[in-house]
């Protein structure tokens, strides 16, 4: 069984997925959302959620530098509660605090990415942050 991991945002979900034995986390895809439409890619999720197996879920809470919570992390954990809704499964949270911000900076330094190129991969590489967070405190 694998964990997944996701960074919920206003337009997209990055999904991430963890390796059989939970050590390590992979980006997967970036999952395009429209919160004013109540589409919420639950459809694509459903079937990664079948296809890798997975029996828990981790979504990153982006609160604030300093531990209070806005609506983002409100409309998170409102994610999280459709998620046991829909699929029965535990879902536990990691604080993403920086996360995006240092998503960013690896592929600028790492791999000078361009600022387009970035926009297209920057919530996958968060959710494998955010789910890699979540195993190295965990296990």
């Amino acid at each position: 069984m694998r964990i997944m991991g996701l960074d919920v945002g206003s337009k997209t979900v990055g999904v991430a997925i963890s390796d059989p034995l939970g050590f390590t986390a992979q980006g997967l895809e970036i999952i395009p959302i429209d919160e004013d439409k109540g589409d919420f890619g639950f459809d694509r999720l459903t079937e990664l959620v079948q296809h890798y197996k997975v029996d828990t879920f981790v979504v990153g809470l982006p609160k604030n530098m300093n531990n209070t919570s806005g609506p983002r992390v409100e409309a998170s954990q409102a994610y999280g509660e459709r998620l046991v809704e829909l699929y029965g499964l535990p879902v536990k949270y990691q604080d993403e605090r920086l996360t995006t911000v240092a998503a960013e900076r690896m592929l600028i330094e790492q791999a000078d990415v361009s600022r387009n190129k970035r926009k297209k991969v920057i919530d996958k590489l968060a959710a494998q942050l955010i789910l890699q967070n979540y195993l190295d405190r965990t296990f």
